[in-house]
């Protein structure tokens, strides 16, 4: 029985030795107007543009794609190509404007495409972006089914940029709460399932809910609620929680120690996986959101405020510390990662 993602097939060490692999060989660095302002490994990056920073950054849907082809019932998975990339630009601060989606298929299915297109206009909506324009590519020699990815572009002024470097100990961490698996751990969760000899369309545990609608739950869209939030108060550094979980957090600053003490609780979908298939705390932690989706970490004193901004569209709590040290902790589950 598999109880890890790497077991799954998706190991996040491996991942992070294949990004420091590409990104040993992306040496040039344009210089003058666009020149890039931030480094990679950040949620977005930005490039210099006058009083601006222009913002760019891209994401997949992944295989929650599977779960729809079993469904058939592809509506909503196009909101989750947006989000994952408008929640990764709302980290540094900048506003999505546009974005573009690109479409591989291995053969024409007209149904799934307009379905598809249903999704991308709801979730542009949700994060007030423009569709401008996206790319079909047909591609029956190299894919199966299909795939789905975008690109977001955004805006942010140059001193409005919120990068990560100000977070300091002292600081405290809000989060707010994931409407489910979001678009992480689908490789590990399906995989849960089929082991357990269960499919899309067999209960949740003891409920009504059957695990296919569980699991395609769209990815929430912070955009609204954490721009409004960034006018109330300071913020010091926000932090998309995707593939990796918690540890997600590192990336804002590696030199502190950022300190889970009240942690969201997680919903059902992922109780249910982590009995099914005797997952160890760490591993769900580091692979699924686990019930917080976003992360702000701000000035104690600013704290108050920037959760009431929040609140009117979502349930914002403060979950933890800023801490001298390194990496992640979760005390309450015995869970500390280091630094990558």
């Amino acid at each position: 029985m598999v109880r890890t993602y790497a077991e799954a097939g998706v190991s996040q060490d491996e991942k992070a030795a294949h990004i420091a692999a590409i990104v040993s060989g992306l040496t040039f660095r344009r210089r003058g107007l666009g020149r890039p302002l931030t480094r990679i490994g950040h949620f977005t990056g930005l490039v210099e543009f006058g009083k601006y920073a222009l913002s760019l950054c891209t994401d997949g849907v992944g295989t929650k794609l599977i779960v729809a082809n079993e469904m058939r019932k592809w509506d909503t998975v196009g909101i989750d190509c947006v989000a994952m990339n408008v929640n990764d630009m709302v980290c540094i601060g900048a506003e999505p404007v546009a974005f573009v989606d690109y479409f591989a298929i291995e053969s024409y299915d007209r149904e799934v495409a307009r379905q598809i297109g249903i999704g991308l206009n709801r979730g542009a909506k949700m994060a007030n972006v423009s569709i401008i324009g996206g790319e079909v590519a047909v591609l029956p020699e190299i894919v199966r089914s299909f795939d789905l990815a975008g690109t977001c572009f955004g805006v942010v002024e140059k001193r409005k940029v919120i990068d990560g470097r100000a977070v300091r100990p002292g600081d405290v961490i809000v989060g707010l709460p994931s409407t489910g698996i979001h678009s992480n751990g689908l490789t590990l969760a399906r995989r849960i399932l089929r082991d357990a000899a269960l499919t899309v369309f067999d209960p949740v545990g003891s409920s009504s809910e059957r695990w296919g609608p569980a699991l395609l739950e769209p990815t929430a869209i912070y955009v609204k609620p954490v721009l409004r939030a960034l006018q109330e108060g300071r913020v010091h550094g926000m932090a998309h929680v995707t593939g990796g979980g918690l540890r997600n957090l590192v990336r804002l600053k590696p030199s502190v120690e950022f300190r889970i003490t009240d942690p969201l609780e997680p919903p059902r979908v992922f109780r249910e996986l982590q009995t099914l298939g005797g997952i160890e705390d760490p591993e769900m932690y580091q692979t699924f959101n686990m019930g917080m989706g976003f992360a702000l970490v701000v000035p104690e004193s600013d704290a108050p405020d920037l959760v009431r901004a929040l609140r009117p569209r979502v349930r914002a709590q403060v979950v933890g510390v800023v801490e001298k040290g390194r990496g992640v902790s979760l005390p309450s589950r015995g869970i500390h990662w280091d630094a990558y």
